[in-house]
Parts: structure tokens; sequence; C-alpha cells
């Protein structure tokens, strides 16, 4: 089978800045790519010269003939117009009637309800919807997607991984969501100058990756080893032999030679620079940090959440989440003491030290360079007491002197991201408020800001849609609903189990003890009435009908499994194709098929646990 598309040793600097050199890859029709690398590396790049909108210094792009090739940026940005005109305001071929019909259908996949909605007043969740659904009108053979969990919520993510493992297309994701990449990725490409090509390919989702990178950096690094036993011994004969005057001695000096350079790649390949991001705490030995009580907050006559009981202590890393517009962001600026609540109390330690981290990163002025975003005033910054000079302060960050002088505007979103993680470190405090920290940094970075969230002594209050970064950083989860409701859970899967299972089972969940206690509430052990005859539900032994809906619950999946079988056939069926108004019914049957497959696995699994 010819691939799709292919890289032959394409390379792109800007300036002094190399992206990648010499890299090759291709890309099949069956490929469920993951696109990784340093911020900085280029992906975004590769991405548009991939789309033919940037072009490589060196090397080309071949393409099977006739590829459709469709592409989601990063940040879109839409005109004042309705959804569907929109979708259809592009270079497209076809009868305009069988083009509105696949607008519609198209609009209906992605969750839109009205078609006629302003584009330009969408949030940035509905946006990266919507800029995917106008890569799909030209029916692309190929989908580049660049950061496409950027500002979705849990349900967008789980939504987007649901769609692209059922759509029947090539992809390449540019991602740092690890959870995101192992779930929807067949292979990966990491875009790395530790690499001997600057590239990195693994079979695999994102587990495979991360067991063959670490086995290839650790040959790479014996290599070095052997490597540097055999320079040693050739400089100890050059230095013991006389000066070389046959062919054989002369050809052992130049080999000599040529081992000192290729020691000296592997080292350089070998070399592993990170971000030195460590948060800087008070030395407060306070054990309540802060009290709130009973808060309630409304937007309007509409109530966010109510009765909510959180206490923070020096070690307590709580999660906000929920879907978007339950209030997360507002319960974490009211515990900030930036705004305030309806109703409810809030006590402070005196003195309190307070870190707010903003996820609008508009107060990063466009125009001024890395240098004066970094030390505004003056040569250096002041951090844990000692002055530092912005050349090194820079260099932890992965700055180097001579890029200072650049403007922010010149830098990737990673890279900005980078700076105002670098000013807020250098600030003392108690309690760290941190809203979507994560957003467009590298993995390695990453894994360096967990780290140094979970060895923080102070608290941490947290927002993110990085799910491993919440699994492994919070202690604890506060789960938004939006009926004003609120839920604590011991861990981020946890709560993200809560939303698959009814009603009934999430109250038996939550009384049998399986989710987590309040933040700062009392467990004494025992449990109210209401609770145990919650809890006696999990233990209960099936009815008569409830085991025979059991037993012929096979059948059923099997039944609705086939039915979406056909329903798909139809929809590729030439025929119907023909018919828009046809097509547009089979699409809502076959979504509506699809829905009552997933309720009958919930139903499944609910009757299998109540019969265990």
């Amino acid at each position: 089978m010819s691939p799709l598309i292919s890289a032959h040793n394409l390379s792109k600097s800007y300036g002094t800045q190399r992206l990648f050199k010499g890299i090759s890859f291709s890309i099949n029709s069956n490929d469920r790519i993951g696109l990784l690398g340093p911020n900085g590396a280029g992906k975004s790049t590769l991405l548009k010269i991939l789309m033919g909108m940037d072009s490589s210094d060196d090397g080309h792009v071949s393409q099977k003939q006739g590829l459709r090739i469709g592409y989601a940026c990063q940040e879109p940005e839409f005109p004042p117009i309705p959804l569907e005109e929109l979708l259809l305001n592009q270079d497209l071929h076809g009868d305009p009637i069988e083009l509105r019909t696949r607008a519609q259908i198209i609009l209906s996949k992605m969750q839109f309800e009205d078609d006629v909605q302003d584009a330009s007043l969408l949030s940035g969740g509905w946006k990266k919807r919507l800029d995917i659904a106008r890569a799909l009108m030209n029916q692309p053979d190929l989908l580049l997607l660049d950061e496409p969990t950027n500002h979705l919520d849990l349900e967008g993510i789980l939504w987007l991984e649901k769609f692209l493992l059922r759509e029947k297309i090539a992809y390449v994701a540019v991602s740092h969501d690890r959870y995101f990449l192992e779930n929807i990725s067949n292979k990966i490409i990491e875009l790395n100058k530790c690499y001997p090509k600057g590239i990195f390919i693994s079979d695999g989702g994102m587990s495979v990756y991360m067991e063959h990178k670490d086995a290839f950096l650790e040959a790479q690094a014996q290599q070095e080893r052997g490597l540097a036993s055999n320079v040693r011994d050739e400089i100890a004969w050059l230095r013991k032999s006389a000066p070389a005057r046959t062919t054989k001695s002369r050809s052992r000096i130049q080999r000599a030679y040529e081992l000192i350079g290729e020691l000296s790649e592997v080292k350089q390949r070998n070399k592993t620079v990170k971000v030195d991001i460590d948060f800087v705490a008070s030395e407060r030995e306070t054990r309540r940090l802060v009290v709130a009580k009973n808060i309630y907050k409304s937007f309007g006559d509409k109530p966010l959440f109510k009765d909510i009981d959180i206490t923070l202590s020096p070690g307590t890393r709580l999660g906000i989440v929920g879907k978007n517009g339950t209030g997360k962001t507002t319960l974490l600026r009211i515990l900030a003491g930036q705004v305030k609540q309806d109703k409810g109390t809030i006590k402070y330690a005196d003195d309190l030290q307070i870190v707010y981290f903003d996820q609008h990163r508009a107060h990063l002025a466009p125009n001024i360079s890395i240098r004066e975003a970094l030390s505004p005033h003056s040569d250096t910054v002041n951090y844990r007491g000692q002055e530092i000079h912005v050349n090194g302060w820079a260099k932890k960050f992965l700055f180097t002197p001579d890029r200072l002088s650049l403007p922010i505007s010149c830098l990737s979103g990673g890279e900005r991201a980078r700076i105002l993680i670098a000013k807020l470190i250098l600030q003392p405090a108690d309690l760290l408020f941190l809203d979507e920290p994560t957003n467009d940094l590298d993995i390695q970075t990453l894994e360096v800001i967990e780290e140094s969230l979970m060895e923080f002594p102070g608290a941490v209050v947290l927002i993110s849609h990085d799910r491993c970064l919440m699994d492994r950083v919070c202690t604890k989860i506060i789960g938004l609903g939006t009926d004003h409701e609120h839920h604590f859970f011991a861990d981020y899967s946890q709560w993200e189990k809560s939303l698959s299972v009814n009603p009934v089972k999430k109250e038996a969940m939550v009384a049998a003890g399986t989710t987590a206690p309040s933040a700062g509430s009392k467990t004494n052990g025992s449990s109210s009435p209401s609770e145990q005859k919650s809890a006696a539900i999990v233990s209960k032994k099936l009815s008569y009908k409830e085991q025979k809906e059991l037993d012929g619950m096979e059948t059923a999946i099997f039944a609705c499994d086939n039915e979406i079988q056909s329903l798909k056939n139809q929809l590729e069926n030439p025929s119907n194709a023909a018919d828009p108004q046809k097509s547009l019914e089979v699409y809502h049957l076959l979504a509506s098929a699809e829905t009552r497959l997933e309720k009958l696995y919930e139903r499944w699994e609910y009757l299998e646990k109540l019969s265990s």
C-alpha cells in the first residue's frame, strides 16, 4: 500500500533557530498518529508544511494523487457569520444541496444544536469543534489537528476521542495530553534533537512509545559509555606513539579523531535539558490556611453551586473539575479572594501569601522582549532571597541568552507559558491557585511541574483538563455538576467514572465510601440511615425482572451493533448519497442507535455489578 503522504529530508529554521533537520517519515491510510516534541521543536510548523501552508528550507513532501487534507489550527477565530455559512464558505466542489446537507450532518456530529448561531461568539472549546467541522467539509483522507484538546472540558475531550476512533480517516494530532494520546494513537512520532536524525517513530500508543523511548535512550547512553572507553584508549595511544609515518598509523589517527567526533555528537544528544521549576513556599506552620463554609454562588438567577465546605491545609492539593459553565474558575477565584461569594463564609489565616495563575495570557505584551518579560526593571531577579542575573534565570527555563531580545510575539504557546511560570515561581506562597497552568506545555515540562507541585509544602487548588496531571498531583477532587450539586472524589479517575453511571448507582458509590469526604470534613466511620439505605442498593440481589434483562443483554447489544453496521453501510451507499434528505435521516438514526448502544453497555455493567 502506497503512503498517503511522505516527508523526505525536511529541514526548517527561523533565523538562527533550527527547528528540525533532515527528517523523513510517511503517513498511511490506517495511521492514527500522535505528534510530540519539546516546545519550539516545530510541530505546528511541520503540520503547516504537510498542509502546504508553509515551505521547508530543504527536502520535499510527496503525496498520493488526489489526496484531500483537512487542517484544524491551534487557536481558531471566526467571523460573525452562522455556523453553516462558515462551513460552506470554502473552496468546495459539488452540488450546493449536497454540500448544505453535508454541513448539517457534520454540525450534528459535532453536537451543534443551532446551525445559525454566530460562529464568532462560541467559547474556545466549541470553536475547536467548529474548526474540525470545517476541516471535514472537503471529506479529507488525512486530518491534521494542532492541539485539538485545548479549551475542551473533559466531556469535550471524551467526545473527541470517540469521534476520532469512529471516523474512517487517517490523522496526525499534535498534543501533550498523555491520556488522550494513549487512547487515540496507533503510532507516535516525536521531534527531538536527542535522536540521531531528530525524529523517533514508535508503533503503538503512548505507553508503548514510552517503553520504546526509554529502551532507545538507554542504548544510546550505553553507546556513549562504549565510545568514551574507546576514545580514552585511542588518546592514550596517540600520546605515547611516535609521529605517524606509516599508512596504518595514519589510518588509526584518523579513526581516533572520528571516534572523538562521534562521541561528541552522542554526548550532545544525551544531554538532557529540563526546565528548573521549584515553587517557593513560605515558612508558615499554620494548619488551617483557608476554611470555607456553605459557599453559594449564582450567575444572574441561575445557581452555579451551593453548600460547599472546603478546608485548605498545608499539603492539600485540591482539583476542581466539571463541565464548562459549572463555575470551576468562579470557585477558584472565590477561594483566592478575588470574587465575592453570594452566601457563606471564608476565613483566611493571618498574613496569608497567595499566588494566582490565570489561564488568560493577554497580560504578556507581545511587543516586549523575553528579557523585559522576565525582569522588567533590572538585570536580575530575586529568587529565595538571592539575586540571579536574568541570563541565568532564563536558562532555567530553556531560553538561551541569544534569544532574550526576541519579542514575545515570536514565541510558541508553550514558550509563553514557560515565561509566565518563570515569573510565577519568584513569589513565595502559602497557597497556589492555578487555572489551566499546563496549556501548550510539552510533556517533559509537564512532568517537572507535577513533581514540583507534589513537593510543594503549601496548599494547591488546581483546574486543568490534563487528566494525567490531575491524577498524579491532586489529593482530592471536587466535581461540580450542571445541577449546582457537588461531590468529592479521591482522584480524577474516580470522578470520570462517576460521569458514566446512573444517578442511583452514583448515590450508592458516594454512600458506600468510594468517593472521598468533603475537603476538611469529619469522618468517624459512622453513616446516616440514608447512607446505609443507599449502600444497601449495591449489595442487594437482582429481581426476577432484572435477572431476565441481564440474561438477554448480550443479544440486545448484538442486535444494536448489527443495526449500527447496517446504517453505516446505508450511508456509504452511492444511491443514498445522491439523496441528501435520505442521508440526513439515516445519520440521525445512526446517532440514535450509537447512543442506545452506549446505554446498553452502561446498563449491562450496572446489572453485572449488582449481581456480583
